[in-house]
């Protein structure tokens, strides 16, 4: 009598066991998760907040009127090159142009991008002084681009009248020059959101080589402040003008510049030169493409 007793205890709470897992189980699957879940198409989920993952675009900072300033990157590879647009916004559209078609470029060649190498652009560093021009800050037709060259002109700069390429750490000046005009650098180096987001990204990044388009003048730039070229920015120089067809120059002259984007990379001792487009209509894809291929050729040896 004794062991069927206990042998009926025993089968009553195995019997509840199994009920109280069912009914555990069951309110599991009915309770919303607060964990991070990812689903196929790349949206993660937190807390009922949903947060779209857009694959290579991040934003790196934010523009005077808030307007995102963003970057590709493309690959892995312990090589990091840097390539950069729009600094004059709407009056240099087609550096930003250019750009874009190596976004469009690196797109579709991923899969071939050599495996030590990783590539950002940053399309539009000055997107308020694109958008003043074109009424957009991503990419745009050739058509709306306007006629009037005041207009383009006004879109050098951003939303507080600062020429971003006057507002760097090498020979700064808040009274700077634009060829015989009379532009402002800033309060002081660094003071324009888009340049400080610019400097945070390279020092947090450090890429190994910077090339940065501007118009209009048709030839390749190396970089320097007051310590001479460094040899991979002369190298680099070379690589892309003697691919492009672009004419090489040791140094940008024509006349005195303060505050320049480049040359402050020198000074950081980052390599880095300037792709000055031959028009500011054109955006000549085929030269550059070939100065991009043979930079991706020199750094993946």
């Amino acid at each position: 009598m004794k062991k069927t007793t206990i042998a009926i205890i025993v089968l009553a709470l195995v019997v509840l066991a199994g009920l109280g897992f069912y009914f555990f189980n069951q309110s599991s699957q009915n309770t919303p998760q607060t964990q991070n879940q990812e689903d196929s198409t790349g949206t993660t989920t937190n807390e009922g907040n949903t947060e779209v993952v857009t694959g290579p675009k991040s934003v790196i900072g934010k523009s005077v009127e808030g307007r995102d300033i963003e970057a590709y990157t493309y690959g892995t590879g312990f090589n990091h090159l840097l390539f950069v647009g729009g600094i004059h916004g709407g009056y240099s559209w087609n550096t930003a142009s250019v750009a874009y078609e190596l976004v469009d470029y690196l797109e579709k060649s991923t899969s071939t991008l050599p495996a030590d190498l990783k590539v950002t652009v940053i399309p539009v560093l000055n997107p308020d002084g694109l958008y003043k021009v074109v009424d957009t800050t991503g990419r745009f037709a050739k058509a709306q681009v306007p006629s009037s060259e005041s207009l383009r002109v006004s879109g050098r700069f951003n939303a507080n009248q600062v020429d971003l390429n006057r507002n760097f750490d090498c020979d700064w000046r808040s009274d700077a020059t634009w060829q015989d005009k009379a532009v402002s650098g800033g309060t002081a180096a660094f003071s324009e959101p888009e340049a400080k987001a610019f400097k945070n990204y390279v020092e947090t990044n450090k890429p190994d080589a910077v090339v940065v388009w501007y118009s209009a003048v048709g030839g390749v730039f190396a970089s320097n402040c007051h310590e001479g070229v460094l040899p991979e920015t002369l190298e680099i120089t070379n690589v892309f003008a003697n691919a492009s067809g672009y004419k090489a120059y040791g140094e940008f002259n024509f006349y005195e510049i303060t505050g320049d984007m480049v040359n402050w990379l020198a000074k950081i001792k980052i390599p880095a030169t300037s792709v000055l487009l031959t028009t500011h209509e054109d955006i000549e894809w085929e030269k550059n493409l070939k100065g991009i291929q043979a930079l991706f050729a020199h750094y993946s040896k």
